[in-house]
């Protein structure tokens, strides 16, 4: 087993390997819960979270980095979205981790403005990019389920989350072996952001999250100083964007920057919200 670097005699090793029952996506678009395979629970450092979060509470985002690259080691990765400001934690994370594993799940949805400045941003900070998608062609799921993101009720939402989004970012994370996640989220973002420590866990991984206590002057103030790009939509009134059918410039009415997500129905994607006992068994085995 890897050996990994621990910052105190709290933070120990564990030994695991007990075997889990999955279960797999047939090529029909459903789950085939008969189907077993062998799902080996990952191995991992044992924190003491309690006093892990006590002990950065006070640091920076460039320590909090530091502590996790010195914790995980190769068991670290990142993701992006490539969103209106995902230059931030992209810069701020490679500066410290350069060849980091950087994990983009392209639900093949997106405006052709992000692909461009997935692009530049790749070759500008020297992305070492792992780019997942899910298996379904956007035709073939539409032929199957309808334009899910246009059928506006939030059963049809969460499904196309699943199958666009979740489970892409559940195989990227097997296959590249990790056992801690980097991830640009803010408290100021969503409900259920505002309940997140800076290093949680998430389906048996550990999430840390650098600039959680971070604001959008904090953002701004990041960006110009390092002279970073915003996504383009910026400058047409997003404050946030994902794919295209489901992302719109702010209002004046708006409440909330995250209704102008998903036609208001709802704050999270998925891939930040923890998974139920049977959806991480179906996701972990999942192969479409």
């Amino acid at each position: 087993m890897q050996q990994l670097k621990v910052i105190d005699s709290n933070l120990t090793m564990t030994d695991t390997g007990h075997t889990q029952v999955g279960h797999t996506f047939k090529s029909n678009g459903t789950w085939d819960t008969n189907s077993h395979q062998i799902v080996e629970e990952i191995d991992k450092p044992k924190l003491h979270l309690e006093f892990v979060n006590q002990e950065l509470s006070n640091a920076d985002a460039h320590s909090i980095v530091t502590w996790a690259s010195s914790t995980f080691g190769d068991g670290l990765v990142m993701s992006t979205s490539f969103g209106i400001q995902a230059a931030v934690m992209l810069h701020l994370v490679t500066q410290i981790i350069p060849d980091i594993p950087v994990i983009w799940v392209d639900t093949g949805y997106l405006p052709s403005e992000t692909y461009r400045f997935a692009d530049e941003l790749t070759k500008r900070l020297n992305l070492n990019l792992k780019v997942y998608q899910s298996p379904l062609s956007p035709a073939r799921m539409e032929t199957l389920y309808g334009k899910l993101w246009d059928q506006n009720d939030l059963d049809s939402l969460n499904l196309y989350d699943k199958l666009r989004k979740v489970e892409p970012m559940q195989r990227a994370l097997k296959e590249l072996n990790a056992t801690a996640w980097l991830a640009g989220i803010r408290r100021d973002q969503t409900n259920h952001r505002k309940t997140l420590r800076l290093v949680d866990v998430q389906a048996e991984r550990y999430k840390i999250h650098p600039i959680l206590t971070w604001n959008a002057r904090d953002i701004y103030q990041y960006l110009t100083a390092h002279d970073l790009p915003y996504h383009p939509y910026f400058d047409l009134g997003y404050v946030t964007v994902g794919d295209w059918h489901s992302s719109r410039p702010l209002m004046a009415d708006d409440e909330n920057e995250r209704n102008t997500r998903f036609n208001g129905l709802k704050q999270e994607c998925g891939l930040h919200l923890p998974l139920t006992p049977e959806e991480a068994q179906s996701l972990d085995a999942s192969s479409l």
